[in-house]
């Protein structure tokens, strides 16, 4: 049986339409035949090295005041809840790292999925550490355990280096989708054009 082709999934858990994505792309890729790849990476160094410190929605009132209501109304088309997190964005640090750490054990996408429920269905603080710990434990997952390997100098390094990769290959905004042969696109309304990219080269 030949292999199925794999979608990577560059996600940052502070990102409202990463949140959108994480909640849909199982199904989506599921009737694709075609396999996700987590890549959980941080949005912040990338707005850094482009001078802004701080979410383009925020400094451009009139483009932020635009993403809240296309939330609204995209979260109403796929039937997900959306309450905004207090502040925007998170800070995604550790949440990223604890995705990080699941991924051999194979509940990143669990975690992932229950950690953007709480920030952005029901508003809740993802730079908490408690809000972390019941997202893993809506997971099934040992919460305390991954904590400590989420801490460790080796998940720490993997993120540096997760997120170094997504700037080389040109990433710039979350989330992104990168195809097997390379092609990048870019946005949750871009998740389906992405699978039939797919499709259409295998």
């Amino acid at each position: 049986m030949p292999n199925r082709p794999s979608l990577d999934f560059w996600y940052d858990f502070a990102s409202t339409y990463s949140y959108l994505s994480a909640m849909r792309i199982e199904q989506v890729c599921a009737e694709a035949g075609v396999t996700i790849r987590w890549r959980p990476f941080l949005l912040g160094p990338i707005f850094a090295a482009q001078g802004w410190t701080n979410s383009p929605f925020n400094l451009f009132p009139a483009k932020g005041k635009y993403m809240w209501r296309d939330m609204e109304r995209r979260c109403r088309k796929y039937g997900l809840p959306l309450k905004r997190p207090s502040p925007f964005p998170q800070n995604s640090l550790s949440s990223a790292r604890v995705a990080l750490a699941g991924r051999e054990a194979g509940w990143t996408p669990a975690f992932t999925r229950a950690c953007f429920h709480l920030a952005f269905a029901e508003g809740r603080s993802i730079q908490d550490e408690p809000v972390i710990v019941e997202a893993l434990r809506a997971a099934g997952v040992d919460a305390q355990g991954a904590l400590v390997l989420s801490r460790s100098e080796e998940v720490k390094g993997r993120l540096k280096a997760e997120t170094e990769l997504a700037k080389s290959i040109g990433i710039f905004g979350a989330p992104a989708f990168v195809t097997p042969d390379g092609e990048i696109f870019w946005g949750d309304d871009r998740l389906e054009d992405a699978v039939e990219w797919i499709r259409d080269q295998t």
